[in-house]
């Protein structure tokens, strides 16, 4: 008997579904609605399955009906450390590699316009960190007072260190606390996974209420995780494989949107030439990155800020004044689609300066420093450089006449050797917008979201 999947996307734009048949692990049917997440989710919903059944005739008995989320603009969180440097640094990896989006970052001893600023930011979640095992205390007590004396009514996570658990507990004594092993129990030594996992916990029990997903909890048998979540766990299947399916290796996944361009690489990072020493924090195999000054819609005047007017002209055509007046309609009008050539020209302008920023920020860099024994290379972040396929997803990449133009920008240039961007990768392209249910059906039955994968990522034309 033939089995079949609903995988759903509550975008913050777009409810997209995708019926794949599992037996051959191919897409059976696509179709979409409006997020209606600030009124009843359910109308999209029906708009979304409606179209579905239409586009098929009916709908298939689904083995599986399996949802993320990244609407209402996604999981705000707040994290909070001791050291910038360290614990804050690694409290920010085990946000970001959760699929939350950061809207603040704060070190060291919290002040009440710290505070002040936190409670305007409303965030979904706060990460409390600090100190490694045994070390510092005072600091991560002292936030964590502050933090329970306030009216916050958010969930609260302390990944700290474990001496302090007892003094955490007390002040968060009438708060949603969850404890979870510290992100850095001894120096330059990482361990965020249990930090991720709670986040994606509480995203699972508790937001989804808040985003008014659990009305269409008759649609889907589980929301399993954050979208970008589940783009990073489809990444790392089409990396790794799947038992005796060989994986593409090293990878990177960049993916440009109407409020952030975020990237995900599947790799060690290791310097790839002899003599270069690593500074810094440990870098995760498993890395995301978010750029939420490089939205497409919501900061698209941003974009035109840094990289400047001539920039975008250069890369569109369109003459300076012109280009002013569209981003201006583009940041005040986000659901916008773009429909004329003028349009679309500038659309991808602002994809091409937007993943080439991206990526340089995901990326590594390297420069000379002296010491008492010499001149040396140091490698900060990753060294990307080897990297073997580089996936492009997303909406303006999907959908553009030159996909391989757009990603090429992201690659390793002469006038910027410092920078360890890939070389020269193959590109591969999400045109069916399938990585997301790639993550979600790895869950249930990965044999058949790496087949789909791989089924849907081999064309790059």
């Amino acid at each position: 008997m033939s089995e079949f999947a609903l995988l759903i996307d509550f975008g913050s734009t777009y409810t997209k579904l995708r019926a794949i048949y599992l037996d051959e692990a191919k897409i059976l049917g696509s179709s979409q609605g409006p997020s209606t997440v600030t009124t009843d989710i359910n109308v999209g919903m029906e708009q979304a399955l409606n179209s579905l059944k239409n586009s098929l005739g009916s709908l298939p008995p689904f083995k599986y009906r399996l949802a993320s989320s990244s609407a209402a603009g996604g999981l705000k969180m707040v994290t909070i450390g001791l050291v910038k440097e360290l614990t804050v640094e690694a409290a920010k990896r085990a946000a970001l590699g959760a699929g939350a989006k950061l809207v603040g970052i704060f070190a060291n001893r919290l002040n009440s316009s710290d505070l002040k600023q936190i409670m305007d930011l409303n965030p979904d979640i706060i990460l409390l960190a600090g100190g490694t095992d045994g070390g510092d205390s005072q600091v991560v007590i002292h936030n964590a007072k502050k933090l329970g004396e306030s009216s916050l009514d958010c969930p609260f996570i302390y990944a700290g260190n474990r001496s302090a658990v007892d003094e955490i507990s007390h002040a968060f004594a009438h708060k949603n606390l969850v404890i979870t092993e510290n992100v850095m129990p001894e120096f330059n030594v990482l361990n965020i996974e249990p930090a991720r996992a709670a986040i994606r916990d509480i995203f699972i029990n508790r937001i989804i209420y808040a985003k008014g997903i659990d009305k269409a909890k008759n649609q889907f048998d589980h929301l399993l995780m954050p979208t970008p979540s589940a783009v990073m766990e489809g990444a790392r299947l089409i990396a790794d494989g799947y038992n005796d399916s060989t994986g593409l290796g090293e990878l990177l996944v960049i993916d440009p949107g109407g409020a952030t361009t975020d990237v995900h690489s599947i790799a060690t990072g290791n310097p790839s030439t002899q003599g270069i020493i690593q500074r810094g924090l440990p870098e995760t195999r498993v890395k995301r990155t978010v750029e939420g000054d490089l939205g497409m819609r919501h900061n698209a005047v941003t974009i035109l800020e840094t990289v400047g007017v001539d920039e975008l002209v250069s890369l569109s055509n369109i003459h300076g004044e012109k280009i002013i007046e569209m981003i201006t309609y583009l940041s005040n009008n986000p659901d916008s689609v773009p429909q004329s050539q003028k349009e679309i020209a500038l659309d991808g302008a602002l994809a091409s300066s937007a993943l080439k920023i991206a990526m340089k920020r995901h990326c590594g860099s390297v420069e000379v420093v002296y010491t008492a024994t010499g001149p040396v290379t140091a490698q900060d972040g990753k060294d990307l450089t080897q990297i073997k396929t580089l996936i492009g997803t997303g909406g303006v990449i999907a959908h553009s006449n030159d996909p391989i133009s757009l990603l090429k920008c992201t690659l390793s240039s002469a006038d910027e050797p410092n920078s360890l961007r890939p070389i020269s990768p193959q590109i591969l392209i999400d045109r069916d917008y399938i990585l997301f249910a790639c993550g979600l059906l790895s869950q249930v039955d990965p044999k058949a979201a790496f087949n789909l994968a791989i089924e849907h990522l081999t064309n790059s034309k």
